[in-house]
């Protein structure tokens, strides 16, 4: 699968920084010609240093909590600090390893298209979680995915960010995107850690508008609880009556 490489990689990445081996970050290559690096102590970090937006979800999760790509479990352990039920989700088995060194009591090793076995009042997608989809034109499958998990009055926090701000503008003021007939949030990404390169792997950023629409074809309402800033959100999804 496309995917192992890179979760191999975040896995060995986070075991080393919980292991007090941290001698270098993940380095990320996009499609953007961007070239970035994922820095292992932020995917470390308590409630107090994450930003506003992810602060906000979790004051707003409820009920039984499931936290979907869930990493090295940081919003996790703040939960389940807080008396939640909480289940930490990823695929990657070194993310599990650290989530239970670092405490966390209920954890699910599994992708989150191959779960179906119980549902939650909150499905958290932090970190820009719902990129998981892929592609623009995944999205409602991913949705409707997510829905069989949801109880009948349960919600989805999800953040993410309309990177439309990556492009360059125009001399009236907007911004000029190549017509290259895929959606402009849909970027291809490499990872490398320790010499390791993963296999490239697609990753969805969405601008609210379009997350509204795609809801609304798929049986959610979708409502803006914040904005960031800069060109970030929150938002809340929940199923339509």
């Amino acid at each position: 699968m496309l995917l192992q490489n890179m979760e191999d990689i975040i896995g060995n990445a986070l075991l080393d920084y919980q292991a007090g081996k941290h001698t270098e970050d993940i380095t990320t290559y996009s499609s953007l010609d961007e070239v970035d690096s994922i820095l292992l102590p932020y995917l470390f970090r308590s409630f107090d240093e994450m930003p506003r937006l992810e602060q906000k979800a979790l004051e707003l999760a409820k009920g039984n909590v499931l936290d979907i790509g869930c990493g090295a479990g940081s919003h996790t352990l703040y939960l389940q600090n807080k008396g939640l039920n909480v289940s930490a989700l990823d695929s990657s088995k070194g993310a599990m390893k650290v989530c239970e060194k670092r405490g966390v009591k209920k954890m699910i090793h599994s992708k989150i298209l191959d779960f179906e076995y119980f549902k939650f009042d909150t499905l958290l997608l932090l970190m820009n979680g719902i990129g998981l989809a892929g592609k623009i034109i995944d999205l409602g499958y991913f949705l409707k995915h997510l829905k069989t998990l949801l109880n009948p009055n349960g919600q989805i926090l999800l953040d993410s960010s309309d990177i439309i701000y990556m492009f360059d503008k125009d001399e009236d003021g907007g911004f000029w995107v190549p017509d290259t007939g895929s959606y402009y949030g849909e970027v291809t990404f490499t990872m490398e850690y320790k010499g390791q390169k993963s296999s490239p792997f697609e990753w969805l950023y969405i601008d609210f508008n379009t997350l509204k629409k795609v809801c609304k074809s798929n049986g959610f309402n979708c409502e803006l609880v914040s904005k960031g800033k800069h060109y970030d959100y929150l938002a809340k999804l929940s199923l339509s009556v």
